[in-house]
């Protein structure tokens, strides 16, 4: 046994459980870091496998502890915010493993610059599969400056150099896991072993600490090489992990709060210390801690349809998961002088009302939702068939309100009108308020349509984008698809500091393993329909499976998994068939 497994180990440790657990991590760790590419690809194809007997216990479970009705449409969002997604990442990550060396996973990946001299790669569109389940839907994964088209494969995928493996030692980290969606946690687990070296002990959120039932069977292959723990335990059982000498570097998914209590302390000493610059623990630690999100809607000559499926798509942004998400809208931007302003809030608020009711499951909603309604005067009640009320207020965007800087994290949203009606002046003013007045950095949506696109050009319209300082950009899609994506980057847009950490440090998923992304961006149709049955996919059908108002959201995400663990195009007119029923 080494000097730092002995370290571990304590006569008058107060959880002695831990300390073994984390001797065993700090024996494993230098060995993780010299597994060969190809038992890694074994590895996730054993995930895969242990996975799947578990899938519809894990989503069904989730979904009763969420207070979703058996059977209801709504415990399709347990299957493909948890299984699916863990499907997913298998999958794209064996495909950049098989082809890692000399960087072969890059080629076929369309690559380009914007006007700025940024590089972006297409990371979406990438298989057949792609194009028939996600017609028309596209991923760009943006990079830093400073890499440019020449030097991308030097800034990608380092860890799998030759040489950085041979001379690199392993480490220990600690990940806390997420409360609200159940694909978190693992991906964090995956981002530590599978793009950073780093052997992990997982704490799960007591909040959803039942899914250890689940990945405990589905993560098997990484705990049989003890290279992966995972614990149970409140905030004593992470305070006693963060400060633990084997632990080397952390990852949480949270708040900002919980964020700054371990890196500067508790009340008192934590303000001093952070006043100061001096932090309590000084381990490396990247985060990702939400946001007040804003959705941005760009006047344009909108259809009847138009309005009724971006109405749905709104009020999903809002309301998945109830609301209990770091990308749920909290701040819908509206052009004050759009005619058909009151059409579509009118709409959106009957969508909302009409939507499937369901409980305030996560702790500490009810005093948020108190918070949001007193500091917001005008707030009004829509309630909703059989569970919690949703709260609607108007924001005054010429003050800076508690709107602007707290995320609700719950059921409530705030709508603010900027002045002007055309399109570009608009949107660069609502680019200008999302950036100077809302806290974080994580993500935003805008919904535009395409001849609006048009009409300011696609070149400047991009040029926009570069100025919205976000981690995820979504057009006529949500931030949360570029979460379901693991080509996809997530996390806060770069630059943030332990000492105003705001949305978090770092990024995760990204299984195309680029060392230097910037942000991502995702994109959809506007249209709701296809033009013909050729263009057939359930992204352009009446509504995509994430919707809250998919009627078949249930069969969808069941049907999506299966189709993730095994793919086929004999899976494919089953998939259509309850997509377009939706």
């Amino acid at each position: 046994m080494n000097s730092t497994a002995q370290s571990v180990q304590s006569a008058t440790s107060p959880y002695p459980e831990l300390d073994h657990e984390l001797e065993t991590l700090v024996g494993n760790k230098d060995k993780w870091v010299k597994t060969p590419v190809a038992e890694r690809i074994a590895i996730l194809a054993e995930i895969k496998e242990c996975l799947m007997p578990v899938a519809q216990a894990w989503a069904e479970t989730a979904a009763r502890k969420k207070g979703i009705a058996e059977g209801s449409p709504l415990v399709g969002e347990e299957w493909t915010s948890g299984p699916y997604t863990i499907m997913g990442y298998c999958n794209q990550m064996m495909l950049t493993l098989s082809k890692v060396a000399e960087k072969k996973h890059l080629d076929g990946i369309a690559v380009r610059e914007l006007p700025n001299g940024q590089v972006v790669a297409r990371v979406l569109p990438h298989s057949i599969w792609d194009r028939l389940l996600l017609s028309g839907v596209t991923v760009d994964v943006w990079m830093q400056p400073g890499v440019t088209k020449d030097n991308l494969a030097q800034n990608t995928a380092s860890i799998y150099d030759a040489q950085s493996i041979l001379h690199k030692t392993g480490k220990v980290a600690l990940v806390l896991g997420a409360g609200n969606i159940a694909a978190i946690a693992p991906l964090d687990v995956f981002q530590k072993l599978f793009s950073e070296n780093q052997v992990v002990i997982l704490k799960m959120n007591p909040v959803n600490d039942y899914l250890i039932e689940f990945l405990t069977p589905a993560l098997k292959p990484l705990i049989d090489r003890g290279v992966l723990r995972i614990v149970r335990g409140a905030a004593d059982v992470g305070q006693y992990l963060c400060n633990h000498a084997a632990v080397e570097e952390i990852h949480i998914t949270g708040a900002g709060a919980s964020h700054d209590a371990i890196v500067w302390g508790a009340g008192e000493e934590g303000r001093a210390n952070k006043a100061v610059g001096t932090p309590k623990n000084k381990r490396t630690i990247t985060s990702e801690l939400g946001a007040v999100c804003p959705t941005i809607v760009v006047p344009g000559p909108w259809s009847d349809a138009d309005i009724d499926f971006q109405a749905e798509q709104v009020a999903t942004q809002k309301l998945h998961n109830s609301g209990f998400n770091c990308v749920a809208c909290q701040v819908l931007i509206m052009p004050a002088a759009w005619v058909q302003k009151t059409a579509f809030l009118s709409k959106l608020e009957q969508t909302i009302a009409s939507a499937e009711g369901r409980g305030l499951y996560y702790p500490g909603a009810k005093d948020r939702l108190a918070g949001f309604a007193a500091n917001n005067p005008k707030a009004r009640v829509l309630h909703r068939p059989g569970g919690e009320d949703v709260l609607i207020a108007p924001l005054d965007p010429a003050k800076n309100t508690y709107a602007e800087s707290v995320e609700v994290f719950a059921p409530a949203l705030n709508i603010a009108e900027l002045p002007g009606n055309d399109p570009e002046a608009f949107l660069k003013a609502a680019i200008d308020y999302a950036n100077k007045q809302l806290y974080g950095t994580l993500g935003a949506n805008i919904v535009i349509h395409p001849k609006t696109i048009a009409q300011i050009g696609r070149a400047r319209f991009e040029q926009m984008l570069v100025d919205l300082h976000c981690g995820t950009i979504a057009v006529n899609a949500w931030t949360g698809l570029g979460f379901l994506t693991p080509q996809a980057t997530w996390g806060a847009f770069p630059g943030h500091t332990l000492a105003d950490v705001q949305s978090g440090i770092g990024v995760v998923h990204n299984t195309l393993l680029f060392d230097k992304p910037e942000r991502s961006v995702v994109e959809a149709p506007f249209k709701p329909f296809p033009r013909n049955l050729l263009s057939l996919s359930f992204t352009l059908l009446p509504r995509p499976p994430w919707f809250i108002t998919n009627r078949k959201g249930n069969i969808l995400g069941r049907l999506l998994v299966d189709f993730q663990y095994r793919p086929s195009f004999l899976k494919i007119p089953r998939i259509f068939l309850n997509a377009l029923l939706g």
